[in-house]
């Protein structure tokens, strides 16, 4: 349907997100691997995503500097990826926390049963969440897989392995917080 602004097939969009592309694309991958230092890995994603931002704008005929435009959209998805770091690793710091409680039980059996008994209800939870968060976790924390490995395990892409893992560890963490 035409003038749809959600339809993506309009071949002057493509058109021009391919000579954005051509014309930006590896100063965009410099541009965003030199804020990202510790996590080059994920450059291609966040290009990826750069673009199909752009590709769903409806009228780009309108945009006066595409390539400061360009730059302003990078510069967002940077910004929320960042904060989606950030937030991940403050869901991870808790799941040590609970080491750090299975620790605290000293030897007391009481203590140690009940111990178990919270963890094997997380367990159960988990199963129930999502059997890959599940999987993921337990790759993560238990065989000290890295995201990549991961997602090649379960046939999936390194950000949606994150994803899993982000919900997994989550849930764990509303859990440890609703036991304390």
């Amino acid at each position: 349907m035409p003038g749809d602004p959600f339809n993506l097939d309009t071949n002057s969009s493509r058109q021009f997100v391919v000579a954005m592309e051509e014309d930006h694309g590896r100063a965009l991958r410099r541009f965003l691997a030199a804020r990202m230092r510790h996590a080059s890995a994920d450059v291609g994603d966040l290009v990826q995503e750069v673009f199909l931002r752009l590709l769903r704008i409806p009228d780009h005929e309108s945009i006066r500097n595409p390539r400061a435009y360009l730059y302003t959209i990078a510069s967002h998805v940077l910004h929320q990826y960042t904060l989606r770091q950030a937030a991940m690793a403050q869901v991870v710091a808790p799941l040590d926390i609970g080491a750090d409680i299975a620790a605290s039980a000293d030897g007391d059996p009481a203590a140690v049963a009940q111990l178990e008994e919270q963890f094997e209800e997380i367990d159960r939870g988990l199963e129930q969440l999502s059997p890959r968060a599940y999987a993921t976790l337990l790759m993560y924390r238990y065989e000290g897989a890295t995201l990549e490995q991961i997602g090649q395990r379960l046939g999936v892409s390194r950000a949606m392995a994150r994803k899993y893992l982000v919900k997994a560890m989550t849930y764990c963490q509303q859990r440890l917080q609703e036991m304390q």
